[in-house]
């Protein structure tokens, strides 16, 4: 199954923002500051899944 960078980077970011917005909201206020925290883990997630390169197939 062959799964493309642009994919694997939106579901890492839906990952790390939803995980962010949890705790965020522990207290049922999302103040500024933890809503830059969630934009910043969706969009580092995204950069940093879209510029990791799949590992290499090997012939086993």
């Amino acid at each position: 199954m062959k799964i493309s960078s642009i994919a694997k980077s939106i579901v890492a970011g839906v990952a790390a923002g939803a995980t962010a917005a949890v705790t965020a909201v522990q207290d049922q206020v999302l103040t500024t500051g933890e809503g830059v925290t969630i934009v910043l883990a969706v969009l580092g997630a995204w950069g940093i899944t879209y510029a990791v390169p799949n590992k290499p197939k090997t012939d086993a």
